[in-house]
């Protein structure tokens, strides 16, 4: 079984920081890509920013320049540096994983970490 596990989020002023981690535990023998997600109330998720494990890295455009995807390969964790807040920015952020355990590939979900950005 794998389990991806995020800390780090909470309450913000807007124009705050915040920084996001998500630990991959159990039988991990490999992980391709790992990324952040979004979901706001009544909207659908959507795409934050991903990471490849060569470093090759992916961000939505309304966080481009204020969001920086990093992780570390041999803890499997991914972590996200938020600043510049927005209010827009709040929402439940999920973290996803590609991971190989056994001799199968297959997509794993955090059970998310509440971000809310104040004015």
């Amino acid at each position: 079984q794998v389990q991806l596990v995020e800390s780090g989020g909470g309450l913000v002023q807007a124009g705050g920081s915040l920084r996001l981690s998500c630990a991959g535990s159990g039988s991990i023998f490999g992980i391709n890509t790992m990324g952040w997600y979004r979901q706001a109330p009544g909207k659908q998720r959507e795409l934050v920013a991903t990471m490849t494990s060569g470093g090759m890295t992916n961000y939505a455009d309304s966080v481009k320049g204020r969001f920086t995807i990093s992780r570390d390969n041999v803890q499997n964790t991914v972590y996200l540096q938020m600043n510049s807040l927005k209010r827009e920015d709040t929402a439940v952020y999920l973290c996803n994983a590609r991971v190989l355990y056994g001799t199968t590939w297959d997509a794993f979900w955090g059970q998310g970490t509440q971000v809310t950005v104040s004015s």
